[in-house]
């Protein structure tokens, strides 16, 4: 259950589901490589995670681009659907 301060449906996920720990800020990289190692490496090492790693991470790098939504600017929005390619990479699932 949400508490009062937790106005957003986005927030109250981000930090009560379980949903991977994440490195600080790592969708502000502009590497799509490293985004999508450090979503690997911490889909791995998740103990909280209920599906499994390539399902997790790529869920979380959809997650953050639905909320961002229109406030990403294009090539924001670039670099991260290189990162969900280079996930796929990482994860050896076809591209």
């Amino acid at each position: 259950m949400r508490k009062k301060n937790e106005k957003y449906w986005a927030g109250y996920i981000t930090k009560y589901s379980n949903a991977l720990d994440l490195e600080n800020n790592v969708f502000t990289w502009n590497d799509p490589k490293r985004i999508a190692m450090s979503l690997k490496r911490s889909a791995e090492i998740s103990k909280r995670r209920k599906a499994k790693p390539f399902q997790s991470a790529m869920s979380m790098l959809n997650f953050y681009i639905n909320r961002a939504g229109k406030n990403l600017s294009s090539e924001r929005k670039k670099i991260l659907k290189q990162a969900k390619i280079e996930l796929r990479k990482a994860f050896n699932r076809s591209v």
